[in-house]
């Protein structure tokens, strides 16, 4: 075990040492002194990106929603999806070469937008994090149950009792993961990557097998099922309702760069981590998606907007191949979700180490023991194991949960976009030399984000009976949820610090990076300049 500041016997892949003293360095350029253990090599970062995605997860977990609102065309709004994507992890690249530290979005808003819009930026995604662990979480519900009746805990898997089942999977799930946290990154590390590798191996053979049993053309991803006839918007309306099952997949890629603290040679690493698996997330998952439907045996089968991808495997590959297929994607679901409540950790950390949250000087606590922040862990652990009980009798959890999950971390990606753009725009972004730049496209690329953030969140957000209130009876409140939901935490987050923490705001002295001549006293925050 090496300390900070040190390099260990190798990065990971038999490779020289690394030399973490330039990556400390980068480090106090921003004000903080390094205290995180730099074990992650290149695999780990890479891994950390591509298990937030997590490509198993997200395809297994809404492939239904998909198909059920807009068909199976509704495949085009996987490319989309990626499109826009891409336009946003282009700019983080830069970032994450320029400003490779813990809790990314938090401090690239801080650094881009002043103090306010960075804790605005983190305060949305963190929240983000919360709700997205428990939405994670319930992805058990609909892959356990499946492979064996002996999951279902609670009822028969219909109506409340499949919610309050998905609750009892996922409490065990965030347990497991607030643990596997709290005892250090090298522990989580090693079974991410493991479960990465298991991940990418099933995904790769999952697609060579269905190529194997194809049944009929690609033009069946041109088929609308008559979906959207009637409306206002016709099927554009029904497959942008459709498009969220394709947008929950592709997000949490600037996980790799979170963890920035604790990789070795973050600001050359973490940008290629982030495209590769963004594009690694699309090219097999969308070849996934699209051989599904060309050899699952009936294309109209109920089974299929209800039951979804695992309906597919099971019908498609038989019950023996199809249940290792269901277990690999279990293991996904763990991972994904030890992943996204790894990138909670760091981000309350690096706000807390801001004094910018309550219990600061707590939260940001490093255990002397396991090198990592313990008490984020269990807090955010709670946190989501709470939202899961508030909803443990509804219905519709699955769809309203995910999606207010995924418009809050767009608006949080915007958070860092958007002044990225205006800072573009005034001629004061340089991207670190010698680093990924986007150079001449640098200014198209950003707008473009700002363009996909802005309307993809509008989109996901809008009041749709279908996923906010799918089964009756319909209230308006339900249907503004997304909107209500965000209203009162972005207003009630921001009016919460502008009052009271925006006065202590300041890198806790205990934290700081030691520079000549100063006063080494842990008990006062170190005032900060954006």
């Amino acid at each position: 075990m090496t300390g900070p500041g040190t390099s260990g016997p190798d990065n990971g892949h038999g490779a020289a040492p690394h030399d973490t003293s330039h990556d400390d360095a980068s480090l106090a350029e921003l004000g903080y002194k390094p205290e995180l253990k730099r074990t992650l090599g290149n695999f780990h970062t890479f891994a950390a990106g591509i298990s937030y995605i997590s490509i198993l997860t997200g395809t297994f977990q809404l492939f239904y929603f998909g198909i059920a609102h807009g068909g199976p065309a509704y495949w085009w709004s996987w490319p989309m999806v990626f499109v826009g994507q891409l336009m946003v992890a282009l700019c983080f690249c830069e970032l994450a070469a320029r400003y490779p530290v813990a809790g990314s979005i938090y401090n690239w808003a801080k650094q881009l937008g002043g103090p306010h819009v960075g804790w605005l930026g983190g305060w949305m995604m963190l929240t983000a994090s919360m709700v997205s662990l428990s939405a994670v979480a319930l992805a058990y519900q609909v892959t356990l149950p499946q492979i064996s009746s002996w999951f279902q805990f609670i009822g028969d898997g219909t109506g409340k009792s499949a919610a309050a089942n998905a609750v009892l999977l996922g409490t065990v799930l965030v347990t497991f993961t607030t643990l596997v946290n709290a005892f250090g990154v090298k522990l989580m590390a090693r079974i991410n990557s493991a479960g990465v590798a298991i991940e990418l191996i099933a995904a790769v053979i999952l697609v060579l097998l269905l190529a194997a049993h194809i049944t009929r053309g690609p033009s069946a991803v041109l088929n609308t099922f008559g979906l959207g006839a009637g409306e206002s918007l016709g099927y554009f309306g029904a497959f942008l309702t459709a498009s969220l099952a394709s947008a929950y997949v592709m997000y949490g890629f600037d996980t790799a760069s979170s963890l920035g603290e604790e990789s070795k040679d973050p600001a050359r690493n973490a940008p290629r981590a982030i495209l590769r698996a963004l594009i690694a997330s699309f090219l097999i998952g969308g070849l996934i998606l699209l051989f599904a439907l060309l050899a699952v045996p009936d294309l109209h089968a109920k089974e299929l907007s209800v039951d979804g991808l695992q309906y597919v495997v099971l019908a498609t590959l038989g019950s023996t191949v199809g249940l290792i297929v269901l277990w690999c994607v279990v293991i996904a679901i763990t991972v994904c979700e030890l992943a996204v409540h790894t990138a909670g950790i760091r981000l309350a950390f690096a706000m807390a180490r801001d004094n910018n949250l309550p219990a600061a000087s707590l939260l940001a606590k490093v255990s002397p023991r396991f090198q990592t922040p313990v008490l984020p862990a269990v807090v955010i652990g709670l946190v989501a194991v709470g939202i899961l009980f508030l909803n443990v009798n509804q219905p519709q959890i699955f769809s309203v949960i995910t999606s207010i999950a995924i418009i809050m971390i767009y608006l949080a990606y915007l958070a860092v976009t958007l002044p990225m753009l205006v800072q573009r725009l005034r001629g004061r972004w340089t991207p670190l030399e010698g680093k990924f730049s986007l150079g001449k496209f640098g200014l198209p690329v950003n707008f473009l984000a700002v363009c996909w953030g802005i309307g993809m969140s509008v989109n996901l957000a809008w009041p749709r009976a279908a996923v906010y209130n799918a089964t009756g009876p319909q209230h308006w409140y339900l249907r503004w949820g997304a909107f209500l939901f965000i209203g009162v935490v972005g207003l009630g987050g921001f009016a919460y610090y502008w009052f009271v923490q925006r006065k202590k705001t300041g890198v806790l002295a205990m934290h700081a990076a030691v520079r000549p001549g100063d006063d080494d006293t842990p008990d006062s925050p170190t005032p900060r300049t954006p």
